[in-house]
């Protein structure tokens, strides 16, 4: 029998605090566990071998299709979304969410869909708010939502996100959570016969890349005034409770903070390419007078230093729009 499903997402400083709670899970654990953790997609994971060490459960980077087994621990393989169905795993490469893949959402979220009330999810630490919208879900069809205590976690951003956006069951501390969730995994959860709303579907079946899904007119929620960062296409405005979320026609998802912060990295950009084409058209302008200068044409020198000089005043205020931009997304990073 495979017993509860405990699902758990981390983002920055996860893996600490992930070595420790497996570290005390039992080799015999009536459960199966399931990793998001947010991770380069350009690196080799060592995160199964970290928590293998850990503790007494296995934990593996599963393949697409593999069958569940109780007592052991999935880790979702950097750059893919690990998606769960009844009795098996899939791993794709769908849209990202909240500018990652894999992306805690899409694991608590289709969690939720295939297991309803035996999903415990699991919430640690992280920045910005992946996670938070999967744990609502997983509330929502009657499971079980626990926090690590912000005043413990090494970034406190997603699980502060998490309680003031869900009914959250517990908040403790890791090695708390750790207890709990042996305790959880020897009951049987609570039976609850609940509607499922199709919004889930809309939610959960983009992360599969299936042509249809895509080519599928109906979305949750309304067109919002945005364009997706990572496609330009529109973006579908949503609620959940208190949370609201976007995603266009072919996947991408963000929260509000993601959203934000991916804005934020795309005018960065866009000052750094503004800031190169003003520095180089106001340096041949340079070139121009000093070679007008030498053939006599000291009017025309002077036309083409006058430019130059406009170029170079634009660009020290992009310059210094810039400084104030990473100044104050250094300060959104100490908040959080």
């Amino acid at each position: 029998m495979l017993g509860r499903i405990i699902v758990i997402g981390a983002s920055a400083g996860g893996v600490e605090t992930l070595r420790k709670l497996v570290a005390g899970l039992p080799a015999d654990l009536p459960a199966a566990v399931f990793v998001v953790i947010h991770i380069s997609p350009h690196s080799n994971s060592v995160l199964p071998k970290i928590l293998s060490r850990a503790g007494s459960l296995e934990a593996l980077h599963p393949t697409h299709g593999e069958i569940i087994q109780p007592g052991r621990i999935y880790v979702a393989p950097p750059d893919y979304h690990m998606l769960l169905k009844p009795g098996q795993i899939q791993l794709t490469r769908g849209a990202k969410e909240n500018n990652s893949r894999p992306a805690i959402d899409v694991l608590f979220r289709t969690a939720a869909r295939a297991y309803d009330s035996q999903v415990i999810g699991v919430l640690l630490s992280g920045l910005l708010d992946d996670g938070t919208a999967g744990l609502w879900t997983i509330k929502q069809q009657g499971g079980v939502v626990i926090v690590q205590d912000p005043d413990e976690a090494l970034y406190p951003s997603m699980p502060r996100n998490a309680i003031e956006n869900v009914d959250v069951d517990l908040i403790l501390p890791v090695l708390e959570i750790t207890k709990a969730l042996v305790n959880l995994a020897q009951k049987p959860p609570k039976t609850r016969q609940l509607p499922r709303k199709s919004s889930l579907e809309i939610e959960s079946d983009p992360a599969e890349l299936e042509p249809v899904v895509m080519q599928n007119d109906k979305h949750s929620g309304t067109p919002s005034a945005f364009a997706c960062p990572d496609c330009g296409g529109v973006l579908w405005e949503a609620k959940e409770g208190n949370l609201i979320r976007f995603r266009c026609r072919i996947g991408h998802a963000f929260s509000v903070e993601s959203l934000m912060a991916e804005q934020s990295d795309q005018l960065e950009e866009a000052l750094w390419s503004a800031l190169r084409a003003l520095e180089e058209m106001a340096n041949i302008r340079r070139r121009l007078a000093q070679r007008a200068v030498q053939s006599g044409h000291s009017a025309r020198a002077q036309k083409y230093n006058v430019e130059a000089e406009g170029m170079e005043q634009r660009a020290e205020l992009i310059r210094q729009a810039i400084l104030n931009n990473t100044s104050e997304l250094d300060k959104t990073s100490e908040v959080s």
